[in-house]
């Protein structure tokens, strides 16, 4: 293609958003709506980010219900939907369920691949594919990121960038070994004794995939294995990968074992680990035809650690404030799986849903409304709202927003109330923000799950700069709008509600 008729060519621009995965592609379509001009550059050729290449095996953990209890015009539907973006115009929403073949509420990787494709090109999105970012300088005005297209100077950046670098952890010898990131066809590990490093979804994954053709497989990792129906999050494999699971506590042949990994010794053809367990402290040897580390990814950072962009997590993921911009650096935003790195409660133990795409599609439209109005000066549209319609709002937010129970105890529904009486939606936040920060009489409602698996409303009130917590009832059902919820909650607002008049 004649460089002519690629978008955004090199130059100066308010904003770039740098990657072409759906943490970009949602953060775009969010600030054209809003009209913030911004560039979108990216090293690869079409749409998709990681999904062009994983999972390895080919089918996501996330699921895409195509017959849900509400219809998919109904903007209920995305809390069944976790795979596809979110856009305002009904051609556009929940296209992944689209090109799914039935065989599964789990797409496959390559129909997520054209949803995302689909939702870009139907959204019209600008990206400039094929334009690799290289390095980045810091200005008086903001930043220059050097490409292999030349340079782009602008105010505010925004790295969607994702989880995408294969990491390893550090361990004498894993260096000899494949990463997930480099698995071959299944039928490669037929009666293979196959030890994988990592007991977390990626290598649940791959020892699902290779029940059927290793001689044996072990998982290690120091801590306990745990499913997420356990956790009550995506942080543990999820129960769909249970049969290696069952198989080692049944006795089926296959062995979960915690133990830290000390080093790998390639022996001939084979391979001896070498590993130390977990709290009885007794020195453990695998022999292992192959062995795979499952350690996980990091965010691709290039230079920005050189620029002063603090890290955590090991060093693997940017830190962030609960707006997604790095903690050291400001006007570096993150958007897509990086934004797992920013600052959050963790309610119950409970961690955001951060790292996939149903959970950070929400962060998008917050960061680019945070961004439009921070640095550009656009304001969105806040509703009004009357003494009855704050309870109605806040239940029904409650019962049916797909941003709250898919970043259950991280996004909350906010209202915020006049010293005039008034009150005003101010749309899904941040709940760590909001609860750390100062401002007007107000109130958040954000779904939690604790430690009894009990799902219920939790409402957090503002009153002189002090912010009181107050849990709802549950509901078996999950149907928060019963005259019962309406008392509890008028209840805990007291006088609050009716200032809004």
């Amino acid at each position: 293609m004649a460089d002519v008729d690629r978008p955004h060519p090199p130059g100066d621009y308010p904003l770039v958003v740098v990657g072409s995965g759906p943490g970009a592609l949602q953060t775009s379509y969010c600030l054209t709506k809003l009209g913030v001009r911004h560039a979108v550059i990216s090293q690869d050729d079409s749409p998709g980010g990681m999904f062009r290449r994983f999972p390895v095996f080919q089918r996501l953990i996330s699921w895409s219900k195509p017959y849900a209890p509400v219809a998919k015009n109904d903007p209920g539907y995305e809390w069944f939907d976790w795979n596809s973006l979110q856009a305002e115009e009904p051609e556009n929403r929940n296209l992944v369920p689209t090109f799914m073949d039935g065989s599964s509420y789990f797409p496959a990787r390559s129909e997520m691949e054209q949803g995302l494709v689909a939702f870009a090109e139907g959204t019209g999105l600008s990206i400039r594919y094929g334009c690799t970012w290289e390095s980045t300088e810091r200005t008086g005005e903001g930043f220059v990121l050097n490409t292999s297209d030349g340079d782009y100077g602008c105010r505010v950046v925004i790295f969607a960038i994702g989880t995408t670098a294969p990491w390893k952890a550090h361990v004498p010898g894993i260096d000899r070994v494949p990463h997930y990131a480099e698995v071959t066809a299944p039928r490669d590990y037929a009666g293979k004794r196959v030890f994988i490093i990592g007991k977390r979804n990626s290598g649940f994954e791959l020892a699902d995939g290779l029940l059927p053709w290793a001689s044996r497989i072990v998982l290690a990792s120091p801590r306990p294995a745990r499913l997420s129906v356990v956790t009550r999050s995506l942080v543990g494999a999820r129960a769909r990968y249970a049969q290696p699971y069952e198989d080692a506590v049944l006795g089926g042949g296959n062995l979960i074992v915690d133990a830290s990994i000390e080093r790998i010794e390639r022996t001939g053809e084979n391979f001896l680990v070498h590993a130390r367990a977990t709290g009885a402290g007794k020195d453990l040897v695998f022999e292992a035809d192959e062995v795979i580390a499952a350690t996980g990814f990091e965010t691709p950072l290039r230079d920005l650690r050189a620029l002063g962009v603090a890290t955590l997590m090991q060093d693997r993921v940017p830190a962030q404030t609960p707006h997604w911009e790095s903690v050291s650096v400001p006007g570096i935003y993150f958007a897509g799986s990086a934004t797992q790195g920013a600052t959050e409660l963790q309610r119950n133990g409970v961690p955001s849903s951060s790292a996939a795409v149903q959970g950070f599609r929400y962060n998008a439209q917050i960061l680019a409304r945070h961004v439009a109005r921070e640095h550009f000066g656009v304001e969105v549209d806040r509703p009004r709202l009357s003494s009855d319609d704050v309870i109605e709002h806040l239940l029904t937010r409650a019962t049916c927003s797909g941003a709250l129970w898919n970043q259950k105890g991280y996004l909350a529904s906010l209202v915020t109330f006049d010293d005039d009486g008034g009150a005003t939606d101010e749309g899904i936040v941040p709940l760590s923000h909001y609860v750390d920060s100062s401002g007007p009489d107000a109130v958040a409602v954000a779904i939690e799950s604790d430690p009894g698996s009990d799902i219920h409303p939790t409402v957090f009130v503002r009153r002189h700069g002090r912010v009181d917590e107050h849990v709802l009832e549950g509901h078996p059902l999950n149907e928060y709008r019963s005259p019962d919820h309406r008392i509890q909650l008028g209840s805990v607002l007291g006088g609050l509600a009716s200032r809004a008049s």
